[in-house]
């Protein structure tokens, strides 16, 4: 079984044409859990070509899903995971029926402790640069051990030891691995330095 680092790339705006070099170059670096928003354009192609050609080495799934039935269309395109930015349920509930992982974002116990008991597979802290890591490691104590959490908005290399003190297990990396337009060649370059500051808070 594959060994998936916490490290989600959040591909907010990418097509159907760069989905292939991108994930090449996400995946060479060490980042094999993909996330294609679906306010993307053309979100569920992309999502269907980089799960055809990467799905044996890559986690493949879907962010911004709002709805059941987007979690349907995500698994029918080969997606293994779902993101949401809200604490939603059914969202929640219907990911674990279609046999995926499920990573709602939550911002408060409440918040929390509902989408732990609609099924969650882990916690999406966002917005964490607000919550800051005082903020989820206050959190932190009274969730589950073992429960993922992960640090999204504001994360980045220069503050993944503060989250990971925090008691986050992992990231997701927006606008820091990924903007509209940005080659696969800095996409690489990001990817690279991301995992190494990965690997290097892991040892702290």
């Amino acid at each position: 079984m594959i060994q998936h680092r916490h490290l989600i790339a959040i591909l907010r705006g990418i097509t159907p044409p760069e989905i292939d070099a991108v994930c090449t170059a996400l995946i060479d670096a060490g980042i094999t859990m993909i996330e294609v928003p679906l306010n993307s354009p053309d979100a569920l192609t992309s999502i269907a070509r980089a799960a055809e050609r990467f799905g044996g080495s890559a986690m493949i799934g879907a962010g911004t899903v709002l709805s059941p039935r987007e979690v349907e269309q995500v698994a029918e395109a080969g997606g293994t995971f779902v993101v949401s930015p809200d604490t939603n349920s059914e969202v929640i509930s219907h990911t674990v029926e279609c046999h995926m992982a499920s990573y709602p974002g939550v911002f408060s116990p409440t918040d929390a402790f509902a989408a732990i008991r609609a099924g969650a597979t882990g916690l999406k802290f966002f917005p964490a640069e607000v919550l800051g890591p005082k903020g989820i490691k206050a959190m932190r104590a009274v969730l589950p051990e073992g429960l993922p959490l992960y640090a999204v908005g504001g994360a980045k290399p220069d503050n993944f030891i503060e989250y990971f003190a925090a008691g986050c297990a992992g990231f997701g990396l927006g606008t820091y691995i990924y903007t509209p337009g940005m080659t696969a060649e800095t996409v690489a370059e990001r990817a690279v330095a991301a995992v190494a500051a990965y690997e290097e808070g892991l040892s702290k």
